[in-house]
């Protein structure tokens, strides 16, 4: 039932589009489409946020395309959409935008939950943090 590979895997300076992506996985074989929106909030830790901006390195177009190509090998789904945005976003853009369609509903909820934890630990995005204060700092920056 899988794929060749993923249908969309990519990081992007623009904003992104979860339905774009729900509709990149549609298929007559999926009888389940899960889809994820990862969205700036206004609030981090007891701070309030102004802005985000997120900073890849050169190779994480290629991570982001190997994560996925790893779910798309899956026999039990259909097929892979995931995209990370980088550069400067507001309260409310989507950051990271999924979906994974599968022939059952446990398949596609499972492979999206997933999908999102593997993204946040393997693809090199760093998150810089902007304060109502005017403080700002580096999240998951090595």
């Amino acid at each position: 039932m899988s794929s060749a590979g993923p249908v969309i895997a990519r990081v992007v300076d623009a904003p992104l589009s979860v339905a774009e992506h729900e509709d990149a996985v549609a298929d007559k074989a999926a009888g389940a489409v899960v889809s994820f929106a990862g969205v700036v909030r206004d609030h981090d830790g007891g701070r309030s946020v102004t802005e985000l901006e997120y900073v890849g390195h050169p190779t994480a177009p290629e991570v982001i395309a190997e994560v996925a190509g790893d779910f798309a090998a899956r026999p039990e789904i259909v097929a892979v959409a995931v995209s990370h945005r980088v550069g400067l976003l507001g309260i409310g853009d989507v950051a990271l935008a999924c979906a994974v369609s599968a022939a059952h509903r446990g398949e596609a909820f499972a492979a999206c939950a997933e999908l999102v934890d593997e993204v946040k630990k393997r693809l090199p995005v760093w998150k810089r943090q902007v304060f109502t204060d005017g403080e700002e700092e580096w999240v998951a920056c090595p």
